[in-house]
This record gives structure tokens, C-alpha cells and sequence, in this order.
């Protein structure tokens, strides 16, 4: 009886082992397949990142009730993002804020020895110029932040989602 239960128990710690080593291997296979896909979004210029949290310069965080997002198609910009700070100087009428379709310039795009994307450029609006700085998790988890002459840098969070590249035009 004795060796009966130390046989069932024995076998049981192998096949658990088992289980979970192929659910880790799994799971680590699906985490590269996942980063890999969020680096070739990034490399190709064609995603958005979808965001749900602020943070101002001063004052505490605060989570969005409305969509917003910041999409880079190529060379082109576009920023729908709220804006809560103090600016210093800003057009009469209040201006558009961080909300603008422009192009970008002095486009960076770097990688840290963890896989994270290490995204600048600048771009303007009709009234100002503007420094974003994105941090791209492997995960998809994003950071953007936003710098400008006229106003408080702003941060924001939010996720990486897929953005259609164009069909390529046949020679």
C-alpha cells in the first residue's frame, strides 16, 4: 500500500513538472512572438498607440473616459491628445493643443538591451513646436511624453495597437 501511494505521488510531481515547463515554454514563446510583432510595427512607422492615462507636469494622474491616441503613418503625425497643464504662451482663443495632423522630423528610433523602443522626433502644429518621447514596452505598454516652448510637458500611457500599413505599389 505504502509503495502504491509513493509510486501515485511520484508520478504525479513528474507529470506536474511536465505541465508546467511546456506551459512556461508556451507562454515565453508567445511573449517573443508578441515583441517581435511590436518591433516590426514600429520599425515600419505604421501604429497607434491607444491612450488611456495622463499625467501633467503638476497634479495628480488622471484616467481618460474618451478615446485618444497618438498614430504615426510614415512620416506623418497624428496627435489627438488632451492637454492639462499651464501654458505660457498660447493663441488667442485657446489654439488646438496637443490635437494636430503634421509630419515628423529628426525621426529617432533606438532599442535598450531589454527589447524597449526608444521613439523621438519633433513636429508642429500651426502655432507651436513639439518634442515627443515614446517608450514602447515589449509588452505593447507605451509612455508618451510631450514637450513644447509655450507649454508644461504632459505624459501620457497607453498601449500599442496595429496600425495598416499601406498596400506597396507594384513597379
Amino acid at each position: 500500500m505504502m509503495k502504491t501511494m509513493y509510486l501515485f505521488w511520484g508520478t504525479m510531481l513528474v507529470l506536474s513538472v511536465a505541465m508546467q515547463t511546456s506551459c512556461s515554454s508556451s507562454l515565453a514563446t508567445a511573449k517573443s512572438e508578441q515583441a517581435q510583432t511590436i518591433k516590426q510595427q514600429i520599425e515600419s512607422r505604421h501604429y497607434r498607440i491607444s491612450v488611456n492615462r495622463m499625467q501633467p507636469l503638476k497634479g495628480p494622474s488622471q484616467y481618460l473616459t474618451s478615446s485618444y491616441s497618438l498614430t504615426v503613418r510614415g512620416d506623418t503625425i497624428i496627435s489627438y491628445l488632451p492637454y492639462f497643464g499651464r501654458a505660457y504662451s498660447i493663441p488667442y482663443g485657446g489654439g488646438k493643443g496637443l490635437n494636430f495632423e503634421s509630419t515628423a522630423t529628426v525621426y529617432t528610433l533606438s532599442f535598450d538591451a531589454k527589447g524597449t523602443a526608444l521613439i523621438s522626433f519633433r513636429t508642429r502644429s500651426e502655432n507651436e513646436v513639439f518634442l515627443y518621447r515614446i517608450e514602447v514596452f515589449t509588452n505593447g505598454a507605451s509612455t508618451i511624453r510631450v514637450a513644447s516652448d509655450n507649454r508644461q510637458s504632459v505624459g501620457f500611457y497607453g498601449t500599442l495597437e496595429p496600425e495598416e500599413a499601406p498596400p506597396a505599389i507594384p513597379i
